[in-house]
């Protein structure tokens, strides 16, 4: 070497060593970790004591933005100023789905067990999307989409994995639907997928993006409980074969969003099935309440099913970032997902593990299963079941009793869902409308509870949705006082 490498060499080593030095900020220590997680634990704890008591909703002038008073620069700041903005800024406004009073929407839940399981992963940062990377983790996932499946009553050649949610896990559902039926480009206009309008748009989105988007969506009719009806649905088939389309996918729910209706699953599985067309059952809301007896019952049928989505951060409690999907056979599920690629070649496959990124749109994936795996390895089934049945019977409880305030129910719930409006006699149409609009304003102004709205046949209906296993009681009770205040102030 000359002197003149020798030189750049020394150079090049003083300045590694002065970048090593920046970026020890990265790495910090024991002591520095304490003092991070004790302030990071510390307003954890500050929003939990204060849970119980915290409106559901919190309508603030700002909504977040001082928040953009503080942004990205080439210096920090301190923890204490760091979870200041975020406990002001971005915790305090909208909704608080862990709040015992978020009644709005499909609530997710937020289980302290869960975020130690996300803290965890995150802290250990295991790729979880190839075996070869990961065996555990892996296998952990695996063991808990063979327990769902179990639950479902899936067959052992049933395959899936967890998702980010419902959406993708529908998208990797339909992918596989479309493929296992052969279809093609050509196809797409003469294909023909069957549905209600309380179908998830999540659904017709997926279709979308799978390059479906041009299929026939026929809209099947509903019974008066917001139900598709089977012989509708064998009804439109046999048209659609006589017009000479391709009648492929059944789509029904288990706990539809609007109003928690699940279709007659085990009825329209026979006719699926004898009209060779692929059943998905979207349970992204309903379907842990297979956990209860009373939830069995009302899903009976969801077992023959070709493709079905659950979402335990719905009726499972855990945080948001949760969709599990399966297939009754694995085969069709992996060849759609199939991919290959030359830097991969050391990630060895393993006979009898499936990786969760052979099965999903997803490759670089967070590790997710452990969410899902502490609370249940820790607290078991049992408090789970029992706070899905407690939601049940609050439903049926607050059903009973908003009608007994003088406002019309609607259809008797088949899960935690209840719709309900305020329509006193002789109300035209139009201002029950804008009653109930103003009900459903001034609850989320009040804040004490959150509640969400809907149109179903053209009437602007109220929600009521318990799900959040903080949820109880006195917060139904709570609920009624302010629907009935409410009402007294618009009428």
């Amino acid at each position: 070497m000359t002197p003149a490498d020798d030189q750049e060499r020394e150079a090049l080593l003083a300045r590694l060593r002065q970048l090593e030095r920046a970026g020890r900020a990265l790495e910090p220590g024991a002591s520095r970790r304490k003092r991070l997680r004790n302030a990071v634990v510390a307003s954890t704890e500050r929003f939990l004591r204060k849970l119980q008591t915290l409106k559901a909703y919190e309508e603030t002038e700002d909504k977040g933005a001082g928040l953009l008073a503080s942004p990205i620069a080439e210096h920090g700041i301190s923890i204490g100023a760091a979870l200041a903005l975020l406990e002001h800024d971005v915790i305090r406004p909208g909704a608080h789905p862990g709040a015992p009073g978020h009644l709005a929407y499909i609530p997710g839940g937020g289980l302290y067990h869960a975020a130690l399981g996300d803290f965890l992963a995150a802290t250990s940062n295991k790729y979880a999307g190839i075996f070869f990377g990961a065996p555990g983790a892996v296998r952990m996932e695996n063991m808990l989409v063979r327990w769902v499946a179990d639950l479902v009553g899936y067959p052992a050649a049933a395959g899936g994995t967890i998702a980010s949610g419902g959406s993708i896990a529908t998208l990797a559902a339909l992918a596989t639907a479309r493929d296992a039926h052969g279809l093609t480009g050509a196809d797409v206009a003469r294909a023909v997928v069957y549905l209600t309008d309380h179908a998830h748009h999540c659904i017709e989105k997926a279709l979308r993006l799978v390059g479906l988007g041009e299929a026939q969506l026929r809209r099947t009719a509903m019974d008066p409980r917001f139900r598709m009806r089977p012989g509708a649905l064998a009804d439109a088939i046999a048209a659609d074969r006589a017009r000479g389309l391709r009648p492929w996918l059944v789509i029904a729910g288990a706990g539809t969003t609007d109003t928690g209706a699940i279709d007659p699953l085990d009825e329209i599985a026979t006719i699926a099935a004898r009209e060779r067309c692929w059943f998905h059952v979207d349970a992204a809301y309903g379907g842990f309440f297979l956990l209860t007896d009373e939830g069995r019952r009302a899903l009976r049928g969801i077992e023959r099913s070709d493709s079905v989505v659950l979402d335990p951060h719905k009726s499972l409690f855990l945080p948001y970032g949760s969709g599990i999907v399966l297939v009754r056979d694995a085969a069709p599920l992996l060849a759609a997902h199939d991919y290959a690629g030359s830097y991969m070649q050391d990630a060895l496959r393993e006979p009898g593990e499936v990786s969760p990124a052979d099965v999903s749109p997803e490759l670089t994936r967070h590790f997710r299963g452990l969410r899902m795996w502490l609370p249940l390895i820790l607290l078991g089934t049992r408090p789970f079941r029992s706070a899905l049945e407690e939601k049940l019977l609050l439903a049926r409880y607050f059903y009973r009793e908003v009608g007994r305030l003088g406002f019309e129910v609607g259809p008797a719930p088949e899960l935690s869902v209840v719709t309900f409006r305020w329509a006193p006699p002789g109300t035209s149409l139009a201002r029950a409308n804008e009653l109930n609009r103003a009900i459903v304003d001034g609850v989320k102004r009040d804040g004490r509870v959150f509640l969400s709205s809907t149109m179903l046949d053209g009437c602007f209906t109220l929600r009521m949705v318990a799900l959040s296993f903080r949820t109880h009681l006195r917060t139904i009770d709570l609920a009624l006082r302010v629907l009935r205040e409410q009402a007294s102030a618009v009428t």
